[in-house]
């Protein structure tokens, strides 16, 4: 790898524990993260490795961020260093990779000397809470997906689903010493199985960026004429996420006389089928948006922006949104409904549904609808969800 760093003691190799049980760490925390499912151009995962990252520098702890990719890599970043060790990609999913090298990863963990583990991948590095407890590690396992819905959408009959889902639930539960969820309606699945080291930890929007000041007359003239309605869908184009809900609903709402436009924001592998099922349809795919300000332009421009994939569990981009001023409309199956609260409006998973929904929104007075997103919004911050995970790692501080 380039631009290595040198070891530290082995965890094994040490005395005495990096911090309290409660209060105040002793010393700054090496906090390592493992995630798959995470690339250049994702969307909500990434986003919060970024944030909580910056917030763990900021508390004064190191956060390491190990990471699968095309060849191996080594580099610092404001959120912190990120380790990238070379991994296959996940067929059909649009460019996921996976850390599938145990050895390798353990040799590597061994190397890093954690204070910390936190994993955000509860399919293939299951077997890192073992590890931690082998090596005297404190670990958190974050839950950013509810086990049960995913595979209700990849077609597992629900009963055959959900006690498949508890099982693996239940070994999660056993080797991690924390499960961190970001909204209740993730929880519940570990609720359901009595698992008592659960914490709720909502995640947080930027609200410098994502502001209703980002709303520019140009970036909006660009997707929609003077008197069409704006939707966006903001969000990876995969299967899970039920992006041609969003197209259909639109179909529905120009069959019923709207005048209505739609902005597709991201990509995935399901771009090619949704544009075809788009034609003859005022669909515009932008692909991914790097520029985080430019995204903010195209959700605060919006009249209303969908957010229909039924197994979501906190949808930083319908937040995002919110954040903008922009109302959601959420898959009312999805834990959304919880997130956005009075900002928008839930709706069952079918095109009628949304398709009302929206024109429930936009009857509100335009004022109305925009300070209720905002509002909502503003409950939720970074630092408030840095610190709850912090807390998960007994790492908090009184700063």
């Amino acid at each position: 790898m380039t631009g290595s760093h040198p070891d530290r003691t082995s965890t094994l190799q040490r005395t005495g524990t990096a911090t309290q049980t409660s209060g105040a760490p002793t010393r700054a925390l090496r906090i390592v993260r493992l995630a798959s499912f995470v690339t250049g151009t994702s969307g909500g995962l990434r986003t919060a490795l970024q944030q909580l990252g910056e917030g763990y520098r900021a508390a004064g702890h190191e956060p390491v961020l190990v990471v699968p990719g095309r060849r191996d890599d080594d580099e610092q970043h404001p959120w912190g260093r990120v380790v990238t060790l070379a991994g296959p990609p996940l067929p059909h999913s649009g460019g996921y990779r996976l850390l599938t090298a145990r050895r390798r990863l353990a040799r590597l963990l061994t190397t890093l000397a954690p204070d910390r583990l936190e994993v955000s991948d509860r399919a293939t590095l299951r077997w890192t809470g073992d590890w931690a407890r082998a090596n005297g590690v404190p670990s958190v396992m974050v839950s950013h997906e509810s086990l049960t819905g995913l595979l209700g959408t990849w077609g597992v009959p629900g009963p055959v689903g959900r006690r498949l889902a508890d099982r693996l639930n239940a070994d999660t539960a056993r080797r991690y010493d924390r499960i961190v969820c970001t909204t209740r309606w993730a929880a519940e699945e570990f609720a359901r199985l009595g698992v008592p080291h659960v914490d709720l930890v909502p995640l947080g929007v930027d609200l410098d960026t994502f502001h209703p000041g980002r709303a520019d007359p140009a970036v909006r003239d660009r997707y929609a004429n003077p008197g069409e309605v704006l939707l966006v869908h903001c969000a990876r184009l995969s299967v899970e996420k039920r992006p041609e809900l969003a197209v259909d609903a639109l179909a529905q709402m120009r069959r019923a006389g709207v005048p209505a436009v739609l902005v597709m924001v991201g990509d995935g592998p399901r771009r090619t089928a949704l544009q075809r099922r788009a034609a003859g349809l005022p669909v515009t795919f932008t692909g991914f948006l790097p520029d985080r300000r430019a995204l903010a332009a195209v959700l605060a421009g919006a009249d209303v922006v969908l957010a229909p994939g039924p197994v979501e569990t906190f949808g930083l981009a319908g937040l995002e949104a919110l954040a903008c001023g922009t109302p959601v409309v959420v898959n009312a199956a999805s834990a959304l409904p919880e997130v956005v609260g009075p900002g928008g409006l839930a709706a069952a998973g079918t095109p009628a549904a949304f398709a009302g929904a929206v024109d429930r929104l936009l009857s509100r007075p335009e004022a109305d609808r925009r300070a209720a997103a905002r509002d909502r919004a503003e409950q939720f911050g970074w630092p408030a969800a840095v610190a709850g995970f912090l807390r998960a790692h007994h790492a908090h501080t009184d700063r």
